[in-house]
């Protein structure tokens, strides 16, 4: 793998922008089929030099709790992933502003580092089924995605035997099955949980289904245990691109890896229409410079990418249908229910579980058919149930610890995961009165829940409640509120797949409608939310779209 600082006279067969999840992916598949791909990534490398899972909060500076973090990142500083120890993996907020209506408040959450967001995401892969791709021929709303659960089958399989899932089949076609490693086990209150759920209300209680090997695999180690997979994994039990998919790709000797590169915009042929390039700008000196290639693949992020193609042309590259930068989605949650298991007791209590993983309850809502409950589509819960007493509680010496130990409560909780209609008035687009550090235009975001939204998370709290005194939960409540818009750091949409050229921005094969050799295949590409974690399906519809690309090079296309 080879890295270059500055401008390269060399046409690449392939540029991708941006090596997280689907960068990743993009530059395994593409370099093993013998063509020369160029990454461009917006942040600096990393090694496992710089990876904190072991560190302790007593041996950092501020005990882990930076009170100059906010400083330069008061948006990034919010979510659980940014820490002490690993905030530089996050954006500066100052130097990578965006603006936003003053009553539609969206958290926009950025990592610019080799691997992205694939360093500190949360793992849990999910499939989505017919029910999530032909969602629309059910109920009337939006439009149906251009492919099918058999089209990405086979895909999803190829991810998940690279990366390694581990995960229980339940035989439910609502969230089908994938090829697992064995499963993590559940604490006592999840079992207890899980058996009450089947028998008294048919629900379906699995572990989580998380990139997370508990089996060696590719040269990789299971998990051990440590807790904190955001700070990165000197063991590379998780999924992450820097130690799986790059590293393939390197191996071949077709790749190159421009770090520090702040990609722009796309640069045009005026002669023949296609994509020659990606502009850059170097991250630490400021200078401006061009990679040349035959294919452009986007996998910067959904906005990121979006906001490349709005920046590339007026009113927007690959946009005659207008839809580009509209149907901006993200998963609703921030509540659900809580309660405690007095069936069980935890004595004497050492902690809690440092499994990396909680369970997964399935959507349930609008399966079989359309229900009377004033909304439409559904949602899933991830949640736990450990002995958690001491987390918050406060004091010292031996009578604290004592009392600690003897404390025998069990705490149980139901997180709402819920789907977020693609509507047009949720859209980004170029603030041309705001740039970035580089001198690069940003975006302004508007987005806002709909009542759809609003009443399907107010039915999932009441439900989780339910649920949890069906499980014999005491003292249940319902919890939180609506998220703010993006704080799921799921933002899903923007340049939508689609059948329709006049309603979408990109083709069954995340090939743009308007510029051929421009392609797309991160979270942007969804034309629906689905209530599932998005990685597992971004990353299997990149590499079908990749399969498509070597195709058009074998035929001679490009």
């Amino acid at each position: 793998m080879s890295q270059i600082a500055g401008t390269n006279r060399q046409v690449f067969d392939v540029i991708v922008v941006g090596s997280g999840a689907t960068g990743g992916w993009a530059a395994k598949e593409l370099t093993e089929a013998g063509l020369s791909v160029a990454v461009l990534e917006a942040g600096p490398k990393i090694t496992p030099k710089d990876f904190s899972e072991h560190v302790q909060p007593y041996q950092l500076k501020y005990r882990g709790n930076d009170p100059h973090m906010l400083e330069k990142r008061p948006i990034q500083g919010l979510v659980y992933a940014c820490r002490e120890s690993n905030q530089e993996w996050f954006v500066n907020d100052i130097e990578n502003p965006y603006t936003t209506d003053k009553d539609k408040p969206f958290h926009w959450i950025r990592q610019r580092v080799l691997g992205g967001r694939s360093l500190s995401w949360g793992r849990q892969s999910y499939r989505m089924g017919d029910i999530d791709f032909k969602a629309a021929s059910r109920d009337g709303f939006g439009e149906d995605w251009p492919v099918s659960y058999a089209d990405l089958k086979p895909y999803y399989e190829r991810v998940e035997r690279y990366i390694g899932i581990s995960g229980q089949e339940e035989n439910y076609d609502v969230l089908p099955d994938s090829i697992f490693q064995p499963p993590m086990a559940m604490t006592c209150g999840e079992e207890v949980m899980r058996d009450q759920l089947k028998k008294k209300m048919g629900r379906i209680v699995t572990i989580g289904r998380v990139a997370i090997l508990t089996q060696p695999l590719n040269g990789r180690q299971p998990c051990h245990y440590c807790g904190p997979c955001e700070q990165g994994c000197s063991t590379f039990s998780y999924y992450s691109s820097p130690w799986t998919t790059l590293k393939a790709a390197g191996a071949t000797g077709k790749l190159t890896l421009l770090t520090d590169a702040v990609a722009s915009h796309i640069v045009m042929d005026k002669n023949t229409g296609k994509a020659a390039g990606i502009a850059y700008i170097d991250r630490t000196t400021r200078v401006p410079r061009e990679v040349r290639a035959k294919v452009i693949v986007l996998c910067a992020s959904t906005l990121e990418s979006t906001r490349l193609l709005l920046n590339s042309a007026p009113g927007g590259l690959a946009n005659s249908s207008g839809a580009l930068g509209k149907y901006l989605m993200d998963h609703i949650y921030g509540g659900g229910a809580a309660g405690e298991m007095p069936m069980l007791r935890a004595n004497p209590w050492f902690g809690p579980p440092r499994r990396p993983n909680g369970v997964y309850v399935p959507r349930f809502r609008n399966v079989k058919e359309k229900e009377t409950n004033g909304f439409i589509r559904g949602y899933g819960y991830q949640g736990g149930s450990s002995p958690a007493f001491a987390m918050n509680a406060q004091g010292f010496g031996a009578e604290f610890k004592k009392a600690v130990r003897e404390q025998g409560k069990w705490f149980v909780n139901l997180g709402v995961w819920g789907e977020c209609l693609p509507r047009p008035e949720n859209f980004v687009e170029i603030d041309k009165n705001k740039v970035d550090a580089w001198g690069i235009p940003t975006l302004k975001i508007h987005m806002k829940w709909s009542d759809n939204e609003l009443k399907l998370f107010e039915d999932a709290r009441q439900q989780g409640a339910e649920m949890l005194e069906a499980s014999g939960a005491t003292s249940v409540r319902v919890t939180g509120e609506p998220s703010v818009p993006g704080f799921c750091i799921h933002e899903i949409g923007t340049a939508r797949m689609g059948s329709d050229p006049k309603k979408s921005v990109l083709n069954a094969f995340n090939q743009t409608h308007d510029v051929k050799n421009v392609f797309v295949t991160d979270g942007a590409a969804y034309a629906s939310s689905a209530c599932q974690n998005p990685t597992l399906t971004m990353m299997a519809i990149t590499v079908r779209a990749c399969d498509h690309i070597k195709d058009r090079f074998r035929r001679g296309e490009v």
